[in-house]
This record gives C-alpha cells, structure tokens and sequence, in this order.
C-alpha cells in the first residue's frame, strides 16, 4: 500500500514537473539579440542549358535583352541578330545573408523563373551579383539548379507535381562583403522579445537580476528589455549573452482566439475562459428530391407519353438539440469538452465563438485570419 501511494505521489510529481517544463522557455527561444538579424539579398540572372523548356523571346524581350547584353560582353555581336533559342531564361535569385557570415563562405539561394519558362530542370545559373537593400553586392552566386518539381505532357494527359519553374542551388554562392557590426565592443544590447507582453518582460529582467544579483536588466518596454555589461566580464557582451539566453522563464500569453475561416482551424490559447451562458445550436436543412414519373398510354389508343412530376420534401431543423450551459471561469479543456459534447463542426464552433464574443461571455480577443 505504501509503495502504491508514493507510486501516485511520484507520478503526480512527474506530471506537474513536465507540465512546467512544456511551459517554461529559454530566454534564447523567445528573444532577439539586437543587430543579429539576417539580410535579404535579391539578384537577377540567366539559366542556360534548359531543354527547350526556357523562355520564348519573342514574349519575354528582358530576356532577350539580357541574352544579347551578356554576348556582347564576352565579344559576341548579336545585336541584330535573329535569335530563337529556347533555352535560356531569365531569374530571380533570393538568397538570406546570415548574421556575421564571413566573406568566403557559401550560402544557399533560390532560383524563380521570371518570364515563360515551362521546367528549369537541369539548368545552369550564370554569375549573377546579389544586392542587399542598400544596393551594395554582397554574394555572387553560379551553378546547376535543383528541382524538386516536375512537370511532364503527352497528347491527351499530363502529370505535374510541385512547382518546375523553382528551384535551389546549395551553397550556390559565395559572400563577397560581410556586414559591419562589432558586437563584442558594445556596453549594452537589447533583447527584443518576439511575442511583446508586460508581464515576460519583467520576468526576464528579474531572471537575469537574480542570477547576477544586481540591476543589469530593465525592461524598458512589452518589446525590449535593456542589457548592460557587467564590470567582472572585462568588456565582452558575448560571454554575458551566452549565459543569459540558457536561463528559463515561462512566456505569459494573452487570452486570444485564432480562426481561420477558410480552413476551418480554430486555435484556442490557454487563458481562454468564458462566463455563464447557454448554447443552442440547430441547423435547418431541406431537402428536395424529384423522381419524374412516365406515363405511357394505353395500347393502341391515341394518347401520348407525358412525364408527370414527383417532388419530396424533407425538412429537418435539428429540434433534438437543446441548450447547453457552459459555466463561469472553465479551463480551456473545460471549454473544449462542453463545446465537443455538442456534436458540433469547426464552422459551426467558429459562428458559436464569435457569438459568444458578441454577447460579452468570451473573456478573450477573437482574431480572424
């Protein structure tokens, strides 16, 4: 008996244990660290060595305008020259250059068909500068592209899967510039919180306070909690970063409701709670089935062969359901259980939600997407 309860006892613990530490999060999962952000890099370009799948010229003169320009760069004239090659097409590459990437190394980029092209399966990206927002270039970027989609016709069926006019070079380019940003020189640095709220706010500057025991951290706002370096760290923000962003604290969410109407997703967060009210829900539904009748005259008689009309109705307005309580201050599982317990679908939980928001019963932020 007694290895029985501190059985319950040890799987209660257990229980209370991992639901606080589902709850909690590290600092450095719901944080940024200012000026460590990526950049976005946009470059155009030309695929070459396509299978008769690029762009047509004649409906994509860019294309045509980029194909003479690079020629003409490499000692080819073909001004006016007549040209029909369909393989080539002109790109868009994207690429993201990340924090402190260092000049030398490769990154990912991204490769999208600008004009008409059908497939850029086995093409070949020529050199293509890549430009961040200031219209500096800070990777270039060259070679085979990958295509996950397919697209493949005959005379009567075609199959398509994914999209062939997209595509992905790995490590397909190489930075150039690197971003100027010293952070191991700064004093202090501002941790902006990717979910603003008050209340994780503080919890964070007061996770940080106690660990060192002295005021380095204030929130100074719900998005951004102000850091500042200690003397012991001899100048180096870094050090004080990487224990900072291992400490725990358990984010504090608002109470909202998420429906998508087009899907039908309804997400509920864990402070939804609802006052006292009653839901009722029916749906009318009438049917109307017609099941024509053909009348045939009799042996040779002089009548005709007429169709006479047959229509059933059936009306069912749902009058088997009846009202169900929902109480004051019920947990979002609570909530959940009441609603499922009346057989309902997501649309008609979306409509009951929204009407119960309208009648003030919801204590909670309705937010459709």
């Amino acid at each position: 008996m007694k290895k029985c309860i501190l059985g319950v006892l040890g799987a209660l613990v257990m229980m209370l244990w991992t639901d606080a530490a589902f709850a909690a999060s590290r600092i450095k999962d719901i944080v940024d660290v200012e000026g460590v952000r990526e950049n976005q890099l946009i470059g155009y370009g030309l695929v070459v060595g396509l299978q008769g799948t690029g762009d047509s010229l004649n409906n994509s003169p860019f294309t045509k305008q980029s194909l003479q320009a690079m020629l003409e760069r490499l000692g080819v004239n073909v001004r006016n020259a007549n040209m029909r090659t369909a393989n080539t097409a002109a790109v868009m590459v994207t690429a993201r250059l990340p924090a402190f990437a260092a000049q030398g190394s490769a990154i990912d980029v991204s490769v999208s068909a600008l004009g008409d092209a059908k497939n850029l399966q086995g093409g070949q990206l020529l050199v293509t500068p890549l430009m961040g927002a200031d219209g500096e270039v800070y990777a270039i970027a060259q070679g085979a592209i990958a295509v996950g989609g397919f697209d493949i016709q005959g005379d009567a069926a075609k199959i398509s899967r994914g999209v062939p006019t997209q595509g992905r070079i790995s490590n397909g380019a190489t930075i150039e510039r690197e971003v100027a940003f010293k952070l191991a020189e700064l004093t202090t640095v501002r941790l902006s919180l990717r979910n603003p709220d008050f209340t994780t706010s503080r919890r964070i500057a007061l996770a940080i306070n106690d660990l060192y025991g002295e005021p380095i951290a204030e929130p100074t706002d719900p998005a951004t909690v102000k850091l500042s370096l200690p003397k012991r760290f001899n100048g180096n923000i870094v050090d004080l970063l990487t224990d900072v962003e291992q400490l725990i604290v358990e984010p504090d969410l608002p109470a909202k409701v998420v429906v998508d109407e087009a899907t039908g997703i309804i997400v509920m967060g864990q402070e939804v709670r609802v006052s006292t009210v009653a839901v009722a829900q029916g749906n009318l539904t009438v049917m109307i089935t017609e099941d024509p009748l053909v009348s045939q005259p009799a042996p040779l008689s002089n009548g005709q062969t007429t169709v006479v009309p047959r229509t059933k109705l059936a009306i069912t307005d749902g009058g088997e359901r009846q009202l169900a309580v929902v109480k004051s201050g019920v947990t979002l599982q609570e909530l959940v259980d009441g609603l499922n317990a009346l057989g309902l679908g997501p649309r008609d939980l979306i409509s009951i939600l929204q009407a119960i928001k309208a009648a003030g019963a919801l204590q909670a932020d309705v937010e459709v997407i």
